[in-house]
């Protein structure tokens, strides 16, 4: 029942200059590798906003999100419930884990403004002009990627100066 067939003819189409040898098909693979061919001839027929919609909506029905994680995708064999678990237990690990941290100023009482600007002056590389600036557009991110320990100190000067500030 098998017989000898070439590659597909849309890939040759693709890749005129390739050498192709001959495979083996049952009458199965045969119906398969037409699927095949129908789908391939189906999307090179797209344009390119077709094209953009289409790959949305694949990465959407594999549980993939927009950089190509699967975070939601479930293993076979593991319950959804399993899953559901060792995904949370996952997100305390990493929480657990996490050593980069931002200092967020959420606000600042308006007598001690003058002392809240000299002390965001002392931990970043900011002017007069520039520090006053983000500390009048609070709540704002101060800091970025600080270690917890850095980020306490800060959080305890800001404090001591009259802000109010938070660890992200």
């Amino acid at each position: 029942m098998s017989r000898l067939y070439s590659t597909t003819p849309s890939l040759r189409r693709l890749f005129p200059s390739a050498s192709y040898r001959q495979i083996p098909f049952s009458s199965a693979a045969e119906s398969r590798t037409q699927k095949l061919e129908r789908i391939a001839d189906e999307l090179l027929s797209l344009n390119k906003i077709e094209r953009h919609d289409y790959s949305i909506l694949y990465r959407l029905k594999l549980g993939l999100d927009r950089w190509g994680s699967g975070a939601g995708i479930v293993a076979p064999g593991l319950s959804a419930a399993g899953a559901a678990a060792d995904g949370g237990a996952a997100a305390v690990a990493e929480a657990k884990e996490k050593t980069a941290f931002d200092v967020k100023l959420e606000k600042f009482d308006a007598a001690a403004k003058i002392k809240v600007i000299k002390e965001v002056r002392t931990f970043t590389d900011l002017g007069l002009k520039e520090a006053k600036e983000i500390v009048e557009k609070a709540p704002v991110v101060l800091k970025k990627g600080v270690t917890k320990e850095e980020a306490e100190q800060i959080v305890a000067k800001l404090k001591e100066a009259g802000a109010t500030a938070i660890l992200e």
